[in-house]
């Protein structure tokens, strides 16, 4: 059976009226200074767009990716397998969907025993649906694979990513990576951009050793730290070089409140 996905955070994160919620969406991708080399690997944030929005907007709006996107996400809600593939379908946003690549999708299954068919991670997490409007606006026929990513061993992330390149090196389509990851939470902004600023050093330097290690040792709550760990793994693996910060953004901006926030930041990686 064929099972959809229906939004779960639309008329909270982002508006559930599908002409304001694309009048947003273009808005934000507006700001955008589009990149002439394929991206490998875009990170963005997810929170509501009041707060995160502009920034994900001009971090996908940036990148090159290709047809089909790998879509790696945190859990937070706890269901569901540890490394979570939803392998069919459609998602649903306000006025529109993007459809699953299921060949891919079951190509990895049968590469990566650890990845799971599994969509009760993915039912009610909204990390991963706050950023296809964009993908959708970008180019309405994009196809996805998503992944939520709990698995918290970092030598299984590396391991998996492994068996994802493997295939995605001889897919006979470019696929790029997008993880939706936001930086660290409720601390004040002087401590949370320092804090985020050690992470991002990290992402930079195409490190994802380096940043699974400094998120532990310095309890940065980035709740993407594991896909994106995985993330840098396999883009590495596919030929990553550099990487690009796009742009960096606390709540602050939005609420001017100061005293607790959450970080935000998006890269590019080719």
């Amino acid at each position: 059976m064929v099972l959809d996905r229906r939004p779960v955070v639309a008329g909270q994160f982002y508006p559930d009226d599908p002409d304001t919620l694309m009048g947003v969406v273009r808005s934000f991708l507006a700001k955008a200074k589009p990149r002439t080399e394929p991206t490998i690997l875009a990170m963005a944030p997810h929170a509501g767009y009041v707060f995160s929005g502009r920034l994900a907007g001009e971090t996908l709006g940036s990148a090159n990716l290709g047809g089909t996107v790998l879509l790696l996400g945190p859990n937070h809600t706890g269901m569901g397998a540890p490394l979570a593939l939803w392998s069919q379908g459609r998602w649903h946003i306000p006025g529109g969907h993007v459809a699953v690549d299921d060949a891919l999708a079951q190509a990895l299954l049968e590469a990566e025993p650890s990845l799971r068919a599994d969509t009760a991670a993915h039912l009610r997490e909204h990390s991963l649906e706050v950023l296809l409007p964009f993908l959708y606006a970008l180019r309405p026929h994009t196809r996805i694979v998503p992944v939520a990513v709990a698995d918290p061993r970092p030598q299984v992330l590396a391991g998996t990513a492994s068996r994802m390149a493997e295939v995605l090196r001889g897919w006979p389509e470019r696929v790029s990576i997008v993880v939706s990851s936001d930086m660290n939470h409720f601390a004040d902004e002087t401590t949370t951009r320092r804090v985020d600023r050690l992470a991002i050093d990290r992402i930079l330097a195409l490190d994802p050793m380096g940043l699974y290690g400094t998120v532990r040792e310095h309890g940065i709550s980035m709740c993407g730290v594991l896909p994106m760990t995985l993330g840098l793994h396999l883009a590495m693996m596919l030929g990553a070089t550099t990487a690009q910060e796009v742009g960096y953004a606390t709540s602050a901006d939005a609420s001017g409140d100061s005293s607790r926030v959450v970080g935000y930041c998006g890269v590019l990686v080719s």
